[in-house]
This record gives C-alpha cells, sequence and structure tokens, in this order.
C-alpha cells in the first residue's frame, strides 16, 4: 500500500527542497504550487479571472501572477474567490496523480503549504512540517528577492503550531545533504510507524 504523505511548512521553511529531497530518496512527489501555477494557466481559470477582475489581470491572453497576488492579498473576499476556484481543481488534480502512481510505489509526497489551514491533514496517512530558524527563512526570502516574513505569514499558522499539529518535523536550517539525511529518517519513521499500524 502507498504512504500518502502531506508536506508543508513555513514560507522560507524550504518545502520544495524538502519535497526534492525525498524525490531523490525514491518517493513520488507533487507540489500543489506548482500544480496551482498550471491551472493559472488553463484556458478556463485565465476567462474566469478576467470576467472578475478584467482583461489587465491577463495582458496578452496569459495571466499575471504578480496582479493576482497584488488583489487577493489586499482583498480577502477575494482570495477566498481565488481559493473557491483553485482549491476543487488542485484536490482533482492531487487525486487523479495518486491513481496514476506506479504500481510498487511506496511513499507519495505531496507538498501543501496550507495543508492544516486548509484542514487537510486528515487526507493523508502521515504529515510532515519543515521548520527552519527564522533568521535562515529571512535570509532565504532576500536571495530569492522577496520582502522578509513580516505580513507573509499573516494567513498561515506559525511555525511552532504547524510543528505541533504534523506527525514529524523536518529541521532545514543547514545544508542539503544534511537535509536529505533528516528527510530519509522521516521516511524510516513513517514507514516504521505504518509497520506497527
Amino acid at each position: 500500500m502507498i504512504r500518502f504523505v502531506g508536506l508543508t511548512g513555513g514560507i522560507g521553511a524550504g518545502k520544495s527542497e524538502a519535497l526534492a529531497a525525498f524525490a531523490r530518496l525514491g518517493a513520488a512527489t507533487l507540489s500543489t504550487d506548482q500544480v496551482t501555477h498550471e491551472l493559472l494557466a488553463d484556458p478556463e481559470v485565465r476567462d474566469a479571472l478576467i470576467e472578475r477582475w478584467g482583461e489587465g489581470v491577463a495582458p496578452d491572453g496569459e495571466v499575471d501572477r504578480g496582479r493576482v497576488a497584488e488583489i487577493v492579498f489586499a482583498d480577502s473576499g477575494e482570495l477566498a474567490w481565488l481559493e473557491s476556484q483553485l482549491h476543487p481543481r488542485v484536490g482533482a488534480h492531487v487525486l487523479g496523480w495518486r491513481e496514476q502512481l506506479e504500481p510498487g510505489t511506496e511513499v507519495a509526497v505531496v507538498e501543501v503549504p496550507l495543508l492544516f489551514e486548509a484542514a487537510m491533514e486528515n487526507a493523508f496517512d502521515a504529515t510532515v512540517a519543515v521548520v527552519a530558524d527564522d533568521r535562515v527563512r529571512e535570509r532565504r526570502l532576500r536571495e530569492r528577492g522577496q520582502a522578509g516574513l513580516a505580513g507573509r505569514e499573516d494567513r498561515q499558522l506559525d511555525q511552532a503550531e504547524k510543528s505541533n499539529r504534523a506527525d514529524h518535523v523536518l529541521r532545514n536550517d543547514g545544508t542539503l545533504e544534511e537535509l536529505e539525511r533528516a528527510a530519509a529518517t522521516v521516511l524510516e519513521e513513517i514507514g516504521r510507524k505504518e509497520a506497527r499500524g
């Protein structure tokens, strides 16, 4: 039976690197952020956004993600509307992906940034929270050319709460090699837990 694992964590904690580490360790992996980016290119979604927000949201027929972010982060009602358009489609994509996994797949890890906030933890056999020191997270955001943590986590649970809710915690303050070793340990823990039933 495939062990279905939900991966989450705070902004700048290194969720994408953790997902890549799980992939290197042999897990099937999927990023819901990537699915969302792909959905924004879907003509049906694009047309719904244009109908709601006007042509300026998709100049030259391509959705301007920066413009969408400006709209939804300034208005919680617009964010709720966007999520009502995207979340069911993301959920359907994840289910379809799970059904198409190769026979013999042992572990499938899905990165879901708002896993606990969206009350999705029960969809998974296990949950993993990626955490990192705030200074490390700030540095990573600066290196990506993004603003710091202040104001960016308003709609997210803090790291401590995510850690408390998760079945497993994956620290990501060091090197990629250290992260991969920690991810391997988490996979072993998940395997042992399943063996115990």
